[in-house]
């Protein structure tokens, strides 16, 4: 079926030889991994499974993690174990598992040594705007996942993720993470995948960070994982280009995020179901809420 949705498609890897697309068209990309790196065995750990995961279910994986957790709550959370040795990891979980890798960038002075190891350069939320951030990301070459911020509306992501393709590099993924609902609460607009959509960028669905409670732990963030799968499913079944998930093998015990991560042993079953809803929606669903549209607003 022609669809009305014009995605990407944004090559991983070497665009010459990319590993694979992102995009409508292509399969989903599943960036999946802990929210943090707590040491290079526990690193090791979680990326053996996530590429045992990647073989049996023939999917496009990028592995997450971060080696610095700069926007904790607390100023006593702990962190990460810091750039020089994040790196160090994620540059041997690339190698032993062939699994790109990806990280958050907080400042441009980070952004050459992050993009000698990292396929993929990721913006948070709380830094979607920064001008010398996104234009340095740019400048690097690498794609860039701009995380939507918690206050932005979805077409507020336009001039954004301009500020990366003027450098010349429109290798942009934009990411849905939910928006700020009073106090301690985000909600999810489905239409904004839509919305994010018609700027031609392929959309990633952040489901773990969609359920946070930002400081709603007192010194640190809350959540509620349980309503991880029904928002998975409702992005796919709507119409997105992969999904954002963080995983753990325990994920009470994590020392960050842990109330929304999904335990590494659900993830499976979790992304055979986002298969079958993006498989559905692709070849039955034409939308119109993705035709392009000179409209601002939704």
């Amino acid at each position: 079926m022609e669809t009305l949705r014009k995605t990407g498609p944004v090559a991983i890897g070497d665009p010459k030889t990319p590993r694979f697309y992102v995009g409508e068209g292509h399969s989903p990309l599943f960036i999946l991994g802990p929210c943090v790196i707590e040491s290079r065995s526990h690193a090791l750990e979680v990326a053996h499974r996530i590429a045992e995961i990647r073989n049996a279910l023939r999917i496009s994986v990028v592995f997450k993690a971060s080696y610095d957790k700069a926007n904790r709550t607390s100023r006593k959370s702990f962190r990460g174990i810091g750039r020089s040795k994040g790196l160090e990891v994620l540059a041997e979980v690339r190698s032993r598992h062939d699994l790109p890798v990806l990280s958050d960038i907080h400042t441009p002075d980070e952004v050459p040594d992050a993009a000698s190891v990292l396929d993929i350069l990721q913006i948070p939320a709380f830094l979607s705007r920064q001008t010398d951030l996104l234009e340095a990301a740019g400048r690097s070459g690498r794609p860039v996942h701009l995380k939507k911020g918690q206050f932005m509306a979805p077409e507020d992501m336009g001039p954004a993720a301009q500020k990366i393709s003027d450098t010349g590099n429109t290798r942009i993924l934009l990411c849905e993470r939910g928006t700020t609902f009073g106090y301690h609460n985000l909600v999810v607009d489905f239409r904004s995948l839509a919305v994010m959509a018609r700027l031609s960028h392929p959309v990633i669905f952040d489901g773990t960070h969609s359920v946070q409670s930002p400081g709603g732990g007192g010194d640190r963030s809350g959540g509620d994982r349980r309503y991880v799968p029904l928002l998975v499913r409702a992005a796919m079944a709507a119409g997105c280009d992969g999904l954002f998930l963080e995983t753990h093998p325990d994920p009470d015990r994590a020392p960050s995020d842990g109330p929304n991560m999904i335990p590494l042993s659900e993830l499976p079953a979790l992304l055979g179901q986002a298969l079958e809803l993006h498989e559905f929606r692709t070849g039955r669903v034409s939308d119109p809420a993705f035709a392009p549209s000179r409209e601002a607003h939704p």
